[in-house]
């Protein structure tokens, strides 16, 4: 594709950034929620998103694009507390809505969502996600004037908290009020740095570990929502690749033990107790919310997903171990 494809408003961010004259731009695909392209430049290729007010999704799912300010945050936070976490941020322009950021090609930095979808269940990688993870959860409950710069509470409601929990609620109404209590305590609690989008769609795996990319639902909160919100993909992956299943669930307690050995901002207890209430809406969430994940068509493999995250709904449990537990309890009935 030719420097002419590149919408003009991008071009425009791109020199009010200080970045040379685009000689080429290619768009890239995977995003629901931005535009992302590699942009070609006189010294090599970056990668340009913008954030898209109406999300790529079936429901009617908007966002405010302001979102791109507190991602670019997220970065420098996030880089300042696990160096190599994340892209190198080149760029963020207002007025367009653009954020440039460090190229990393798929050769030296595979998604892990495709590694996990072959098959590749690495638990020595998913434990370096959850302690990378820690790290920066850590160093920034250390500093109280994060808090200030991530005012984006509205922002995390619309993108997050709405479209997964509030509307399964609507779709399960006999479990809406744990649902509801789950939202009260998420919002309510006011922690760490939170990324808001830990997925594997979102880590690449690089020669020196884990990379975070797409922080546009950064929020000042609660960082069990980033745990649980990584576990649960682990689980859900289950169903999309059935003979990894046992490698998977090694990957979600590597990852949790991991995690859970970083926390020193709280008591332990207290934040796996809200990841394994937060747990069992977000499983549910990815079937019947706004954003289903879009390897589980079928309504067999959907209510085998329902019948374990509405009996946990219903009897809590204190710790997300205890979810996998019962999940792979369903998968080997």
């Amino acid at each position: 594709m030719d420097a002419e494809t590149l919408p003009s408003e991008i071009v425009a961010g791109l020199a009010r950034m200080g970045l040379a004259a685009p000689r080429g731009a290619t768009r890239l695909t995977g995003g629901v929620s931005s535009d992302i392209w590699r942009v070609e430049l006189a010294d090599g290729p970056i990668c340009v998103k913008r954030a898209l007010a109406q999300l790529r999704v079936a429901a009617d799912w908007r966002a405010p694009v302001v979102r791109n300010r507190y991602e670019a945050r997220w970065m420098r936070a996030a880089q300042a507390a696990a160096p190599g976490c994340a892209p190198a941020l080149l760029g963020q322009d207002e007025d367009s809505g653009a954020l440039a950021m460090q190229y990393l090609p798929a050769q030296l930095f595979p998604l892990w969502k495709a590694e996990l979808h072959a098959g590749r269940a690495d638990a020595a990688f998913a434990a370096a996600v959850g302690a990378t993870l820690a790290r920066i959860h850590a160093a920034t409950a250390a500093d109280a004037t994060v808090a200030a710069d991530f005012p984006t509470d509205a922002i995390f409601y619309d993108i997050r908290l709405e479209p997964y929990l509030v509307a399964t609620a609507a779709r399960h109404p006999d479990r809406a009020e744990a649902l509801e209590a789950i939202v009260r305590e998420t919002r309510t609690t006011k922690r760490a740095l939170v990324h808001g989008d830990v997925s594997p769609k979102n880590i690449l795996v690089g020669p020196d570990g884990p990379v975070f990319l797409d922080a546009e639902c950064a929020w000042w909160g609660d960082p069990a929502f980033d745990l649980a919100f990584c576990l649960n993909h682990l689980l859900l992956k289950c169903l999309w690749t059935p003979p990894a299943r046992d490698g998977f669930l090694a990957c979600f307690a590597a990852l949790e033990a991991a995690y859970a050995g970083g926390i020193d901002w709280e008591p332990r207890a207290d934040l796996l107790g809200r990841a394994a209430r937060l747990l069992p809406g977000l499983f549910l969430a990815r079937v019947d919310g706004k954003s289903p994940v879009e390897y589980i068509t079928g309504e067999p493999d959907k209510n085998r997903v329902r019948r374990v995250a509405r009996a946990l709904l219903a009897e809590p449990v204190s710790d997300p171990s205890d979810v996998c537990a019962a999940w792979r309890k369903e998968l080997t009935a």
